[in-house]
């Protein structure tokens, strides 16, 4: 539904560069054209396109032809589909929800008739264009650019059976209509992102973008300390370089930007130069981690880019050879050496802050140059942090930072152009050329950081009517790890100085070891910190930590001020908080110091750690002579951030991820899987539609996770408005009556019916008009009545809940809540052809309006195939309604009676927010349900004469057999009114439904004072009459035939009048009459005594 707006958004641009409607015709009838087919596989989220995999499974019931034949005529408000009895229900849920749709289906059994089915789909591809002028076509897929050309178009199967004499339109397509090419355009809204896009990026793009990081980690774990040293620029890209490669070798992409291909370059080989000459088609194996670093010395850093060939995925990071830290071994030096580094990781750190804080600006601004401004501010205010205002002024000119948008198909578009606000972005930082200020070995490289993101906007409207904007962002690419480092020889023999800690039984900095190596993770607040895996060893004074990338960890008593352990239950994790003093820094990796100052180790449930920490370390650390102190602690004391970081550690361990997965060919989590992403979808699922304001007393039920909880306001005093809507015939009169009988005990109850003067159409103003004067007349004492009221025929509900809720008068707003909205459908009177849907039908049934359905018609027959087909129908597009079974609307259950009567079902979360994803503007009164292309109307017809009961019953089945196939002019579908029979002076209403040909005839019941019904005056007669094209003038002859006809008394004939034909006929009958006195026959003529003649008697 949401992807059919934002199609349907191209046609109501208006002017002469604007179709009428999009035409989309998929197999064999369209040649396959690839931009139909990218069109359908738009639509049908998928459903269609030539992936063979995806078809296999429709293959195996009816072939790829059946499931091709499709023809589809988007309109601006309103959609044609025709299709087969054989894909219809693989399409009805796609379409279910499409509003004003005209379906064009035949039934099983009609489609067995080959020649009728031809000529079926071409006399519906006819209707479908009839009344358009301008035909839009999706000529080009994005992949495939072709020059539009009308006349291979004009070559396509359908267009030209257009061309048949007697079932098509009679002449070429090409000459009854212009054809434009919307190719451009709908690529314009293919790249824009909505949920369910969002989440094939997740699950495809996402995914296979992770593996390539996975197998660069997986070929560089491989190299060990020594081996390391050999290792090339082309070596080490391999991964990236063939998975970019491959991938262009089946796409379009025109754009060979620098930043938008992959790279990896070493230590001093990264300058800017170096960047701006690199090409992936030519990596370097010369450059080696043993002659990049300055003056031809071991590199110290790499930096990398990984690019999605055919998406809008990239990242780039800084890597090091080497760690920032010397365990500590019992030696009191606590200044830490300033080594490159660190300081290559401190200048990476500050620009990953900078591009965090620019996405956040832009996220919240929009503003590019805003988002520019505070980034590089946020830069240069880390580098002082870090003590390195020394660099500030030679970097301030060498940081460069930008935010791009780019493309499903991986193009980089304006951030200027409206469409870039729902594509991926990507910001990046890049600090060219580090001078070497401590040791003056020249230039030490650049280091580069950038992450894909996502951003999301909503408006929400203040209960003082103001509209403010409410912004969030996700980080797509926050998987791939921020920080790395491998060995060199310098380290691991450090880290084995450390291991050696464990052999000693006493006499160590950490003092006897309790535990033996065990699997835990260790984690911090800082932005490069990942969860990561290792061993860990309990000490008596402190504990020792084993990483293949970091070395070894120790954490003697020295440097611990408080260790914090939370262990919620036996199936978490448990955390190990541990809060130190600044003298650990210059003895803990770089990555994991943070400006709270705590480590989190975790230790997985019913683990060898988690058990021998029970049994072994836990009375040890509790006293004193430990040196430590251990606080056993519930959630309540853990600070916000120690929560999220054990939130996180357990959705890593819930994932039932390896441990070390990033090691072994996958990263950790997955994207779905970061507890943060929640209230990021929930918030893009809204603001991706659109722009509409959203209540702000709606944000607590719409967003459960967050922490605002506001309920929807309950219903205090107000008066209660039960809906029930429905299509003529459908018995929603009966149920209204049937249900104000049963409950009157209950209450006081006002039906609100539109009378015969309203029913052409509904009317907003007359029902906020009654609503206004209902309040009026309600004002006394005694509590206040329900009111019920009964949408006109072919009325979208939405409208009439738009009218109630958005009333002019916001006191007479303020006095009313609906309650529920009830639907009664009669599967007898629900199809005017084949599966086609009377108007309105299933916008009368609409998910997130309404909640029950109540069938009328063969409840009895819950297998009949037109029970089956509405069932199914009504079904897929509202999932969630409550069906009840009430022959003639008589509902017999009490259970039933509540559902309808509830006060509380429209206003439930999951309506709520289908409203605002199917309806965007409804919260203010703002959505346009329109009109389909077929207008169903009603004509009044008045009368005082009585009728002839069993002529009127003899006319009224003769409208079954003279209804006529589309285009329908001419059908007579109700007949309602009230009118008096020669053999009964009193006023009868009659009802009768030609499609199912239920006819009521039953005396009209007394008004009640509180209903408003129809004004009748002089208790004259009338009905009125829904149909297709009738005319006032032909149905007063159909009532005449119903009629008594009047004897009319014949003038008196003379010779004058009499007409020859007359004449002759009395000639013939009398000629042989007496003749009077003076006359005879001769047997031809007539002679007098005076001879004269004469053909005709004389008398």
């Amino acid at each position: 539904c949401c992807r059919l707006h934002q199609v349907q958004s191209l046609l109501s641009e208006g002017g002469t560069a604007t179709p009428d409607g999009i035409l989309c015709s998929l197999g064999i009838d369209s040649r396959y054209n690839e931009g139909c087919t990218e069109l359908a596989k738009y639509l049908f989220y998928g459903l269609y396109g030539r992936n063979q995999l995806n078809l296999e499974n429709f293959l195996e019931e009816f072939p790829e032809e059946m499931l091709d034949d499709v023809i589809l005529l988007i309109k601006a408000e309103s959609v044609h589909l025709y299709c087969n009895p054989m894909n219809y229900s693989y399409l009805l849920p796609y379409v279910s929800h499409w509003r004003n749709l005209h379906l064009y289906c035949m039934t099983e059994a009609e489609y067995e008739d080959e020649e009728a089915a031809e000529e079926f789909k071409i006399s519906s591809f006819v209707t479908m264009v009839q009344d358009c002028y301008r035909i839009g076509v999706p000529y080009s897929s994005q992949g495939h650019i072709q020059r539009f050309d009308m006349f291979m178009v004009e070559k396509w199967p359908l267009i030209q059976a257009f061309a048949l004499e007697g079932i098509g339109g009679g002449s070429f397509f090409t000459m009854k209509y212009k054809l434009m090419d919307m190719s451009e355009k709908l690529w314009q809204v293919y790249n824009r992102l909505d949920p369910v896009s969002l989440d094939d990026l997740f699950t495809e793009d996402l995914v296979n973008f992770e593996k390539q990081w996975s197998g660069f980690f997986s070929s560089m774990d491989l190299e060990s300390h020594l081996s390391i040293l050999e290792l090339s620029e082309a070596q080490a890209g391999e991964a990236f370089r063939t998975y970019y490669s491959h991938g262009l070798i089946s796409s379009n992409i025109t754009d060979k930007s620098k930043s938008q291909q992959p790279f990896v370059l070493f230590g001093k080989h990264s300058s800017s130069e170096d960047l701006e000459s690199y090409s992936f088609n030519f990596p370097s194996e010369s450059h080696q981690v043993r002659n990049t670093g300055p003056r031809g010395s071991t590199a110290r850093h790499m930096i990398l880019q990984c690019v999605a060939p055919k998406g809008p995925l990239a990242c780039s990071r800084t890597y090091f050879f080497g760690t920032t830290h010397t365990p500590f071994l019992g030696d009191q030096n606590t200044e830490q050496k300033k080594t490159e580094v660190l300081l290559l990781s401190q200048i990476y750190s500050a620009a990953v802050q900078a591009v965090l804080s620019g996405i956040k600006c832009y996220s919240c601004t929009s503003s590019a140059t805003k988002a520019k401004d505070v980034a590089e501010n946020t830069f240069l205010v880390a580098l002082d942090s870090m003590n390195l205002s020394q660099y500030r002024s030679s970097l301030r000119s060498k940081c460069e930072f930008i935010i791009q948008a780019v493309n499903k198909e991986g193009r980089i578009i304006p951030l200027t152009d409206e469409k870039s606000r729902y594509v991926v972005k990507t910001a990046s930082m890049t600090v060219h050329d580090i001078p070497d200020l401590q040791w003056d070995r020249g230039d030490l490289g650049s280091v580069v950081f950038s992450e894909s993101f996502l951003e999301s906007s909503i408006n929400i409207q203040q209960k003082d009517g103001t509209v403010s904007s409410d912004s969030c962002h996700t980080i797509l690419t926050t998987t791939v790890p921020r920080y790395a480092c491998w060995l060199m020889e310098s380290d691991v023999k450090q880290s084995e100085q450390a291991q050696h800690l464990t052999k000693k039984e006493e006499g160590t900095c950490l003092g006897s070891a309790l535990t033996v190596a065990d699997a835990a993770y260790v984690f911090s607040n800082s932005q490069l910190s990942t969860p990561e895996e290792g061993k860990i060893i309990f000490f008596s004074e402190g504990l020792l930590f084993i990483h293949s990338q970091y070395g070894s960890i120790t954490l003697s008593k020295d440097h611990i001020s408080t260790i914090k352990f939370y262990d919620p239950d036996s199936s978490a994790v448990a955390s190990l908080f541990v809060e130190y003093e600044g003298s650990l820094l210059p003895h803990l990796p770089f990555p994991l110091q943070s400006s709270d100052q705590c480590l989190v180790f975790a230790l997985q449930p019913r683990s060898k750690s988690h058990r021998a920490f029970y049994s072994k370390v836990l009375s040890v650390w509790q006293n004193s002579e430990s040196g430590l102190t251990l606080q056993l602690v519930d959630q309540e004391h853990l600070t916000w951030t120690q929560k999220n970081m054990h939130t996180r550690l357990q959705k890593l361990h819930d994932s039932h991820e390896p441990p070390v997965a990033k090691r072994r060919g996958s990263l950790k989590t997955s994207y779905s899987q970061l507890p943060e992403q929640d209230m990021f979808l929930q918030h893009f699922a809204l603001s991706s539609i659109g722009q509409e304001p959203i209540l702000y007393d709606h944000l607590g039920v719409l967003f459960p996770s967050a922490e605002l909880r506001n309920p929807v306001n309950s219903q205090g005093d107000k008066v209660v408005i039960t809906i029930i809507t429905g299509l003529p015939g459908s018995h929603k009169k009966r149920l209204c009556n049937f249900l104000v009988q049963l409950n009157k005990e209950h209450g006081r109850w006002v039906v609100y019916k539109p009378g015969p003067d309203s029913c052409d159409s509904f009317s907003a103003s007359h029902l906020q008009q009654y609503l206004s004067s209902f309040l009026e007349s309600q004002r006394g004492p005694g509590g206040k009545p329900r009111l019920l009221v009964l949408s006109p025929g072919y009325t979208d509900v939405l409208d009439v809940v738009q009218a109630v809720l958005f009333h002019p008068d916001p006191v007479v707003q303020a006095c009313f809540t609906i309650g529920a909205v009830t639907a009664c459908v009669d599967p007898l009177a629900s199809c005017m052809e084949h599966r086609f849907a009377f108007p309105k039908l299933l916008e009368q049934c609409s998910q997130g309006i309404v909640s029950t359905v109540v069938f009328t018609g063969l409840t009895a027959e819950q297998k009949h195939p037109l029970m089956q087909h509405v069932h199914q129908l009504v079904r897929s597009a509202n999932p969630t309604a409550a069906f009840i079974l009430a022959e003639r609307g008589a509902v017999t259950r009490t259970e039933d009676v509540n559902l309808i009567f509830s006060d509380s079902s429209f206003n439930e979360p999951q309506m709520l927010r289908a409203r605002y994803v199917l309806y965007p503007g409804w919260c203010k009164g703002r959505f346009i349900s329109g009109s389909g292309s077929l207008v169903l109307t009603q004509q009044h017809v008045a009368f005082n004469r009585p009728l002839e009961r069993p002529l009127f019953v003899t006319r009224c089945k003769a409208f079954k057999s003279s209804l006529r196939p589309s285009p329908f002019q001419g059908n007579v579908y109700n007949v309602w009114g009230k009118v008096r029979f020669s053999d009964s002076d009193q006023l009868m209403e009659v009802r009768y439904n030609t499609v199912s040909g239920s006819l009521s005839i039953v005396p009209d019941q007394s008004i009640d004072p509180l209903t408003l019904g129809s004004k009748e005056t002089n208790t004259s007669c009338f009905l009125i009459f829904d149909g297709v094209g009738l005319t006032e003038d032909g149905l007063k002859d159909w009532l005449r035939l119903c009629a008594k006809q009047r004897q009319t008394k014949k003038p008196k004939k003379t010779k004058n009048t009499l007409l020859p034909q007359e004449i002759k006929h009395i000639h013939m009958t009398r000629h042989l009459d007496p003749l009077p006195p003076g006359y005879f026959y001769n047997g031809y003529q007539y002679i007098d005594i005076f001879g004269e003649k004469r053909n005709f008697h004389p008398s």
